[in-house]
């Protein structure tokens, strides 16, 4: 595989990375949502667990994103240490 082809498989990963913090975050939000309706419902269960998944969720958010920039600064150290910049299509 060449330079320029592991820079575009680089690219596909931080979009993976990305589409991935963006799928926790929306589950988050509908963990939000169902704690929200349990304000009104009260069942003991769901306030017994929701808080504990929500930490697990907020954890593994939090890697993600950790992950993903260290991974955005990996891509972009791999781009100027194999100067792709210069080989870079201007017309694309």
């Amino acid at each position: 595989m060449d330079k320029r082809q592991q820079l575009d498989l680089m690219d596909k990963v931080q979009r993976e990375l990305d589409d991935l913090n963006k799928s926790q975050t929306s589950v988050l939000k509908k963990l939000s949502q169902i704690a929200a309706h349990n304000i009104t419902l009260g069942a003991a269960l769901l306030d017994d667990k929701l808080p504990d998944l929500e930490d697990k969720i907020n954890a593994t958010l939090t890697t993600t994103t950790e992950l993903s920039e260290a991974f955005g600064e990996f891509r972009t150290k791999f781009f100027t240490d194999n100067n792709l910049a210069a080989s870079a299509d201007p017309t694309a």
